[in-house]
């Protein structure tokens, strides 16, 4: 990259002039393309740089090494944000109560992680009297669009620079970049075959080998979950507990919500479930492939969904399915708030006031089936019998007399 300061080409009307830039909020990673961002916008903006790392349960990661790294980089400061619990409760748990998969697929732990990301940007960035918010995403990919909407609906006030979208540095260039400039690189200046993104969610892989759809993924991709193949020769039944939609024990042991999940996703990828591979229609327009490792996505929405399905009528097993894909669509295209969003949120928990009960899960090599279902509010008995009129209107009739148990007159 040549060192004379590039003309900046503004690409949407919240994006800051290099004159406009004073004080920047960085969304810090502590990978290359995020410490490459510290210095530039240092230097190219010349404007002082605060940092955000936020913990949303990625595992293997130091983030007291990630802060260091940020003020060794010339942070004025660096904050760094367990998130998990909030994460947790104010975006995975509505997924659940959704079953929401993207496409059919994708149990969308980026797309969800990212709105939260932002709101704590801007917190952070009002908090630090920054004047604009930087983030790393590149120009075609869906991120760039989750985060600028969240930033511009909540703070329109402060302005918003890409600098991987501006600079169009390829990885190689950046490593030539961290070299000139003393930048030390995370695993070495050798360039990695995937993009990665995790949290406690899940994990997705992108790029390199990956885009040959000639070509089933390779072993090299999975870091999470086990490869089925290897997973244990014996099945294991795992059963989840859920209260009002909210899963609140596995295996008999209550627990915390991240920390269930942890298990769930711990449980799962031993015995290889949780592997998707993927072919996306993003909402910038391209068509591509993902392989997604989501072992405690893949236990818990099956035994939510099924435990649903047994305490909902025939019409609200037939109609709620539709407005799960479109919650799930909304989330995909970075809309969170948007008002449909806070309407079908108010429905999914007036349908997960019923979802109390428990479902078994037979975990045999990458498979996972519901085996067994539990259900105070079951619509299920199978020693009732009718006949025409009295049979097509059992299930509504028995879902008011469970909804209406211990009133006055019921």
């Amino acid at each position: 990259m040549p060192e004379e300061r590039r003309t900046h080409v503004r690409t949407a009307s919240y994006e800051a002039e290099p004159g406009e830039v004073g004080r920047v909020l960085l969304l810090y990673s502590g990978g290359l393309d995020t410490s490459v961002m510290l210095k530039w916008i240092q230097d190219e903006y010349e404007a002082e740089v605060v940092a955000l790392t936020v913990n949303l349960g990625q595992p293997g990661e130091d983030f007291e090494v990630v802060r260091g790294k940020a003020l060794e980089l010339g942070a004025l400061d660096a904050f760094v944000v367990d998130a998990r619990e909030q994460f947790a409760r104010d975006y995975v748990l509505l997924a659940i109560k959704a079953n929401a998969r993207y496409g059919g697929g994708y149990p969308l732990f980026t797309a969800l992680g990212r709105p939260l990301i932002a709101k704590l940007a801007v917190e952070k960035a009002r908090e630090a009297r920054c004047d604009t918010i930087a983030h790393g995403c590149t120009g075609k990919g869906n991120d760039q669009v989750r985060i600028e909407a969240t930033v511009t609906t909540l703070a329109p006030e402060l302005k918003i620079i890409a600098p991987v979208r501006e600079w169009r540095m390829g990885r190689k260039e950046e490593i030539e970049y961290a070299r000139t400039h003393g930048i030390p690189v995370k695993g070495g200046t050798e360039v990695p075959p995937y993009s990665i993104d995790d949290n406690l969610w899940g994990r997705s892989s992108e790029g390199g080998p990956i885009e040959d759809l000639s070509e089933g993924a390779r072993d090299d991709v999975f870091d999470l979950v086990t490869v089925p193949e290897d997973a244990p020769d014996e099945p294991e039944l795992v059963e989840i507990e859920f209260e009002r939609g909210c899963p609140v024990a596995i295996g008999g042991e209550r627990l915390g919500l991240v920390e269930l999940l942890e298990r769930a996703g711990e449980v799962g990828a031993r015995h290889g479930v949780g592997i998707v591979d993927h072919i996306e229609d993003r909402i910038v327009g391209l068509k591509v492939r993902d392989v997604y490792e989501v072992p405690a996505a893949e236990l818990v929405l099956t035994a939510h969904s099924e435990l649903e399905k047994l305490v909902g009528t025939i019409h609200q097993n037939l109609f709620k399915p539709g407005l799960d894909r479109h919650w799930a669509y909304l989330v995909y295209a970075g809309l969170w708030h948007e008002p449909l969003l806070g309407d079908l949120n108010a429905f999914m928990d007036r349908v997960n006031e019923q979802v109390t009960g428990s479902v078994t899960l037979k975990l045999y090599k990458g498979g996972v089936r519901p085996v067994a279902r539990a259900s105070p509010n079951a619509l299920y008995d199978p020693e009732l019998a009718g006949f025409g009129e009295e049979l097509w209107t059992l299930q509504s009739r028995m879902a008011y007399a469970i909804r209406n148990r211990g009133k006055d007159g019921a």
